[in-house]
């Protein structure tokens, strides 16, 4: 963390999309058919014609089926895939598509009345429903229907292509109908990390997909599956569905499973299972000056920042900056973090920061730092400390001293750590072996992922700061190096202001906890399993985000708070 940071503003990039008219998709009528043919490309591109061969034919992503169509834009090209059907003039159709990618384009043209289109900006991830309809004219027999992606953006993908409205007398595409919901969803083989999901067969089903708590997670071809990466003592809701080329059928009744084990690493009772941590400034640079009492609701983990050296070696106190934060005293200090702990929050000391001078070398001062943290915790009721220290650790009397500290402050006590992301590299390293040294205790790992430019995530390629995909594959490399993922937590400054470098978006920060607990919004990497029982996200600071109109806390929070 710093205490004082410089402004870096980010490049944005503005996208004009002119004459676009979305239209609210009515429902078809029990007559209507599908006049595109080979919608679900099951049958390759075949009555489907793509821009300067922009188009193929893929088998994964799929929304339903086998097959779906994937179009690159190169250049001036925009990757226009179409398709002439047949319709009835004066007539009204239902145009609608799944599809995933950035900017993302459906529409038809030649209607004889008024063209349409609708578009979604999207993230790169996960499959979403384009809709809209059209009205033919008196004399309109034919109409071409297209969908495209945008210049200089990434491959689209699209599925499950219909136009359903009566039928023009021309070739149609009305597939079968849907599949009804499974039944007799059970769960057994329970273990720590997994359960087996089963249910009984449906009759015209192509394959199935399978929801964990309200979220698809797998797509199967048989009557079971089991379903892994799950955390020991957890109950998950589970929902199972059919799906042919007609498209996806109900869902199941919803059955619940229990994994085993439970306990784990330190549970600290006071944090829930997702927690938003926020970093509060003792100190005025700019940013919004608060009380703690004025730190929004959404924050869950409050981190004191900073406490400050002593002459003592690795001893540590606490100075509240009462002129600078105009005029807060003490026992208001004292006050708000007992009622904050009251309102189901935990308030912690940080130990560090960007001019931190505390060092923890020996024996001694590993002591000194136990006992003067647990008099910090006494004397103003802090949950906890978190270790922020951005020159380094010892890590063999850095884990004496949080172990003395816990054996004094009991298994309630709150442990989070900051490191930045050069920290985090490898299991080698001083705060990495420590984190690993204290796993029994340790509450959530906050790694830095901004001021530190390109770093290699778990992959072994290179990603810039700054995207979805150095979130995603830097928290990989602590998700498969030992710790939980309930102690992983992905740190962002709250604004351009609060860092130096690394700012992203809530949407970037919401779509990267998706991609590692549910399995979407990721970018070009994406994790090979699921971590369900991520801890949550942190910022620098609770200050900067009051500063820019709480739209990080507002933004992240209920996100991280809705995770699985």
């Amino acid at each position: 963390m710093n205490r004082i940071r410089s402004l870096a503003l980010p490049l944005a990039a503005t996208l004009a999309a002119g004459g676009l008219t979305a239209l609210a998709a009515g429902p078809a009528q029990a007559a209507d058919v599908n006049v595109v043919r080979n919608g679900g490309f099951e049958s390759g591109l075949a009555n489907w014609s793509c821009s300067n061969a922009s188009g193929a034919s893929v088998s994964s992503p799929v929304y339903a089926g086998a097959g779906a169509l994937k179009a690159t834009p190169a250049g001036s090209d925009n990757a226009r895939c179409s398709q002439t059907v047949t319709v009835k003039p004066n007539s009204t159709y239902t145009l609608s598509t799944q599809v995933q990618g950035s900017y993302v384009y459906l529409g038809a043209t030649g209607t004889g009345t008024q063209d349409v289109s609708t578009w979604t900006p999207g993230s790169g991830g996960g499959w979403q429903k384009l809709s809209t309809t059209f009205t033919t004219g008196p004399s309109t027999t034919q109409v071409t229907v297209y969908t495209h992606g945008w210049y200089g953006q990434p491959a689209y993908t699209v599925d499950d292509f219909s136009v359903f409205g009566p039928d023009g007398g021309g070739p149609t595409d009305p597939g079968p109908g849907l599949p009804g919901a499974p039944a007799g969803a059970a769960v057994s083989g329970q273990s720590q990390n997994g359960l087996t999901l089963s249910w009984n067969a449906v009759s015209g089903a192509g394959g199935y997909y399978v929801y964990q708590d309200g979220v698809r997670v797998q797509t199967v071809a048989n009557t079971s599956t089991p379903v892994t990466g799950l955390a020991p003592g957890t109950s998950y809701s589970f929902q199972v569905s059919a799906y042919n080329a007609a498209g996806e059928g109900p869902k199941s009744a919803p059955v619940t499973g229990t994994t085993t084990g439970g306990g784990g690493p330190n549970p600290n009772p006071s944090v829930p299972r997702h927690a938003l941590t926020g970093y509060w400034q003792n100190f005025n640079n700019g940013a919004t000056v608060q009380k703690i009492s004025d730190v929004s609701a959404q924050y869950d983990i409050i981190a004191v920042s900073f406490a400050d050296a002593t002459t003592t070696p690795g001893a540590i106190t606490f100075n509240l900056d009462s002129a600078g934060l105009g005029g807060y005293t003490v026992a208001q200090f004292k006050a708000d973090v007992a009622a904050k702990k009251a309102a189901g929050k935990s308030v912690i000391l940080s130990i560090g920061g960007e001019k931190g001078t505390i060092s923890v070398n020996d024996s001694a001062s590993a002591t000194n730092l136990a006992n003067s943290a647990w008099a910090l915790m006494q004397e103003y009721g802090f949950n906890g400390i978190d270790i922020d220290l951005e020159n380094g650790l010892n890590p063999t009397y850095m884990t004496q001293a949080l172990r003395a500290l816990s054996a004094k402050a009991g298994p309630s006590m709150v442990l989070t750590m900051a490191p930045q992301t050069i920290d985090m590299q490898s299991t080698q390293g001083g705060y990495f072996k420590t984190a690993l040294a204290v796993k029994d205790i340790l509450t959530v790992v906050n790694m830095q992922y901004y001021n530190s430019g390109a770093m290699n995530g778990c992959d072994g390629k290179v990603y810039s700061q700054g995207s979805v995909d150095f979130l995603t594959a830097l928290a990989c490399i602590q998700l498969e190096g030992g710790l939980d993922p309930s102690q992983v937590g992905i740190g962002v400054p709250a604004s351009p202001s609060g860092a130096g470098s690394g700012y992203v978006s809530p949407t970037v920060v919401n779509n990267a906890l998706d991609c590692l607990a549910r399995g979407t919004g990721c970018g070009s990497f994406k994790p090979s399993k699921t971590y369900p029982s991520l801890r949550g996200a942190m910022t620098w600071s609770t200050n900067w985000d009051a500063k820019a109109g709480s739209t990080w806390s507002n933004a992240v929070g209920p996100k991280v708070h809705g995770l699985p």
